[in-house]
């Protein structure tokens, strides 16, 4: 498969994150849609490591190197949402609402 396949895909899933992030008031699904982003630059990384795997032989090692930043991109994400669903949960225990506008009254 071409590589411009790979780049649309990718790119249509960041800009529906994007929307969805910048749309939404639930902060559950802004949370999904930043994931939604993460994961399209994840598709992206591997699409060209493996089109620069299958390409040339001395390029082996920046491939493997753009795999493992998506390792660490994967175990930052997952970091991200254990500490971001902590802090819905505790908004929701204090305020019974999970609705992002609702932080703006907390600023007072």
């Amino acid at each position: 498969m071409e590589i411009k396949w790979y780049l649309f895909l990718s790119i249509a899933l960041f800009c529906i994150g994007v929307v969805g992030a910048l749309t939404r008031r639930n902060s559950i699904i802004v949370f999904m849609c930043i994931e939604l982003m993460l994961n399209s630059v994840n598709l992206l990384l591997v699409a060209f490591s493996k089109m620069h795997l299958g390409g040339a032989i001395p390029n082996v090692a920046s491939a493997i190197n753009a795999q493992i930043f998506v390792f660490f991109i994967m175990i930052v994400a997952a970091a991200e949402v254990s500490v971001g669903l902590a802090i819905i949960v505790m908004m929701y225990r204090n305020t019974k609402s999970i609705d992002i506008n609702f932080l703006n009254r907390l600023k007072n």
